[in-house]
């Protein structure tokens, strides 16, 4: 994760050392991974672009095993897709793309995000005995970091709308300043201009408080924040 620029990145990075970690000579292993949140499950990283496709079958349907397994948390493993009766037209599809089994685990995070890695082999019975217990125990110890990422991420929107409010806050601040010294003014009237202005051209506050300070040849109001 530390070497990773951003969230999407990570997951990237995620998805192909999943598919490497659990590929044997002859039989690369696909995976994807499924962000389920507001109801709606999308891919949000894969190893590769035929992994995407497998993720965005079930999509199409409405659901599958990756969807189910994100959205209920709860591992879903289909050993031979032949045999799948949860399934059959979905099952059906991705079979005539020579996938023969899937596993799909849920990754434990916080809140309202829900995630699964997806699996997927041309070989039956892939992810019997061994193989699912190394994609356990990959899941679990990726999951705390998955978590610390998803968390970055919330921190750095978060931040990111604050320090923009704050930067049109400053704007307006100084333009009703500026306009309080112009007109003789108090604050109160001087914030009535600019919303006047504001409503008579269409524009929003903060543009009108921007051009106001501009005006001076000063150029914009910068807001300093301390790190």
């Amino acid at each position: 994760m530390l070497a990773s620029s951003d969230v999407e990145g990570f997951l990237c990075e995620l998805a192909r050392v999943s598919a490497r970690s659990l590929s044997e000579p002859g039989d690369g292993i696909l995976c994807g991974i499924t962000l389920f949140r507001h109801r709606k499950a999308a891919t949000v990283a894969s190893s590769s672009p035929a992994a995407q496709a497998m993720d965005e079958i079930q999509y199409a349907f409405g659901d599958g095993p990756c969807v189910t397994a994100s959205r209920e948390q709860e591992t879903v493993h289909i050993p031979e897709l032949e045999a799948c009766g949860r399934w059959p037209q979905y099952a059906a599809t991705v079979r005539g793309h020579g996938v023969r089994s899937i596993l799909a685990l849920p990754f434990l995070l916080d809140g309202d995000t829900r995630a699964a890695l997806n699996l997927y082999s041309r070989r039956p019975g892939r992810f019997d005995g061994r193989a699912m217990e190394l994609a356990r125990d990959f899941v679990s110890q990726t999951s705390m970091a998955l978590r610390l990422a998803v968390r970055f991420a919330h921190y750095s929107d978060t931040a990111a709308n604050l320090k923009a409010t704050l930067e049109t806050r400053t704007s307006i601040d100084v333009a009703v300043g500026i306009i309080m010294a112009q007109n003789r003014c108090s604050q109160a009237a001087a914030f009535e201009l600019l919303k006047s202005a504001s409503a008579a051209r269409n524009i929003k506050l903060h543009v009108v408080a921007a051009g106001v300070v501009e005006s001076l040849g000063q150029g914009p109001a910068r807001t300093h924040f301390e790190g």
